[in-house]
């Protein structure tokens, strides 16, 4: 499996400085949060586009996916969420990112079905724009969607291969539902795993990856097991929790948790 880091952890860091983070550590890949404080984000044009893929090839760090916000499950006209995918497909089409993440997002007023039901239109179709240009599109298991049981019954309905999901394993353990079959019910629509660690479910603000109650080990344990070879992404939320540890001084630790349980689960 490959490591890498997102910029989330890194709020507002200049890329070379990212860049010279994930060289100075082994990290493989980046992901980039797409969003206007970050400096990577849809409204950039055409010759920083070209400069960002530059920086990266330099640096011989890979641009794991772009992390946006569209809320596909959300209530609403379908267009703007629609153009909200579409202008993150053409920027990781533009940066040669194999993946955008999108939100479900739903409100507690729709039903499950209406929720399920309007995440799974948007998402089918944006799928033929995602397909058109080699990207896929992921939805990660959060906010009304936490858990594999719950993308599973968007993923099924759309059925389209340039949809998949994003196994971010604080929010499926907080669902209540153990790695394996959070593994099983995503397998077959996986792109990658976030990685993270937290003290409990009542405090969910970011830890070092081993200090932390998350089932970190089980889950490469499952995904080694099954063969899955796949990226290993560490979202360190620190954008959403100022008195956090700063993340730069815990990456050099993390990368050997990692490869510690990727070794254990050999």
């Amino acid at each position: 499996m490959k490591l890498a880091f997102s910029t989330l952890g890194v709020p507002g860091l200049p890329l070379p400085e990212v860049l010279g983070l994930a060289t100075t550590h082994g990290y493989h890949g980046v992901e980039l949060r797409a969003h206007p404080e970050e400096p990577v984000h849809p409204g950039i044009d055409a010759a920083r586009r070209a400069g960002v893929v530059a920086e990266f090839k330099a640096a011989g760090v890979e641009i794991l996916g772009l992390a946006g916000y569209a809320r596909v499950a959300a209530p609403g006209d379908d267009e703007p969420v629609l153009a909200e995918i579409r202008a993150l497909l053409d920027l990781a089409h533009d940066l040669g990112a194999p993946y955008i993440r999108v939100f479900p997002g739903a409100s507690p007023e729709q039903t499950p079905a209406e929720a399920d039901a309007t995440a799974a239109r948007r998402l089918g179709t944006a799928a033929e724009d995602a397909a058109d240009i080699g990207v896929r599109i992921l939805l990660e298991t959060h906010d009304s969607h936490r858990t594999g049981a719950d993308a599973i019954r968007v993923l099924g309905l759309v059925g389209h291969r340039h949809v998949g999901s994003l196994w971010d394993v604080m929010h499926t353990w907080l669902g209540g539902e153990q790695p394996l079959e959070t593994y099983a019910a995503l397998s077959p629509y996986l792109g990658y795993v976030q990685v993270k660690d937290i003290s409990s479910p009542d405090d969910t603000t970011p830890l070092p990856l081993g200090a932390g109650v998350l089932p970190l080990s089980e889950c490469v344990e499952v995904l080694s097991r099954h063969g899955w070879d796949g990226w290993l992404c560490w979202e360190y939320e620190k954008r959403w929790y100022e008195g956090a540890a700063p993340l730069p001084e815990l990456l050099g630790a993390g990368r050997e948790h990692l490869g510690r349980l990727l070794n254990e689960s050999a």
